[in-house]
């Protein structure tokens, strides 16, 4: 739903997001203009996270971190660092514009009944295991082919223990946090603007599979499936917190099952 110009809202009118829809909220619904569909691509496009970790590797290289080992394998450290800048500036990036466009962060991403989400959140770590169990079965009798790498570079990041944490705290940061405020605005501005939440959802998980292609083929699939019920289940509960906690859990016990077992 829009938020109606300063000169159109009645002057008690809540803010958007704080709590459920008014009737007097729904009758507020002025035509969407095409500089305001322009505006949200180009939020949707800097909250992607390409613009961002693209300015940011620039910056880290510049000043002499290197991306690899000498090994060829990623460099713990420089992923740790990367992650960490990025999350800040998303999280900054999207409490700003949603306080730009006088929505509300808690009612927007957060919802309002944050135990129960907590709960929903512990229950989805292993909904989301058995969504990727069934997705890469699925691959592996359809299509086999698509498992094209077979060592997890994520193993390289996990060779000492104190590496292993920083790929703990890493996983946890960039699922747990960033990717799901990424994901919650992202669908928050496909509803109002961009076409509507479906589609958000498949654009977002799309470009969240082709993030993980390094990890082959098959995981990418299986990831923007993953990605794809995460959306969903902020679409239907109106939270982040769920999400954040089924996917903060769901890297962390792979980060646990790699230093366990290996790849």
């Amino acid at each position: 739903m829009l938020e109606p110009t300063p000169e159109q809202r009645p002057p008690d009118a809540p803010l958007l997001g704080e709590g459920p829809p008014s009737i007097e909220d729904r009758r507020w619904r002025p035509r969407i203009l095409p500089v305001e569909r322009v505006a949200a691509a180009f939020e949707v496009i800097l909250c992607s996270g390409f613009p961002t970790q693209f300015i940011i590797v620039s910056v880290l290289t510049t000043f002499g971190m290197r991306v690899r080992l000498a090994n060829g394998s990623l460099s713990p450290h420089f992923v740790f660092a990367l992650t960490l800048i990025d999350t800040l500036l998303l999280v900054g990036f999207v409490c700003f514009f949603l306080r730009a466009h006088r929505e509300s962060i808690r009612g927007t991403l957060f919802g309002w009944r944050p135990a129960r989400e907590v709960v929903v959140g512990l229950l989805l770590i292993p909904a989301s295991f058995v969504v990727v169990l069934v997705v890469l079965l699925i691959v592996q009798i359809v299509a086999p082919s698509l498992h094209n790498v077979p060592h997890n570079p994520l193993q390289d990041l996990a060779d000492t223990r104190l590496d292993a944490i920083l790929l703990a705290f890493t996983v946890m940061i960039a699922g747990g946090i960033r990717e799901e405020i990424q994901r919650g605005f992202v669908l928050r501005r496909f509803e109002q603007y961009l076409g509507g939440g479906t589609g958000g959802i498949i654009v977002f998980s799309v470009l969240f599979g082709l993030g993980h292609i390094e990890q082959g083929y098959d995981v990418s699939v299986a990831t923007a499936v993953l990605g794809a019920f995460w959306g969903i289940i902020y679409l239907r509960r109106r939270s982040v917190i769920g999400p954040m906690i089924g996917h903060a859990g769901f890297n962390l016990a792979q980060v646990l099952k790699l230093i366990a077992v290996g790849a």
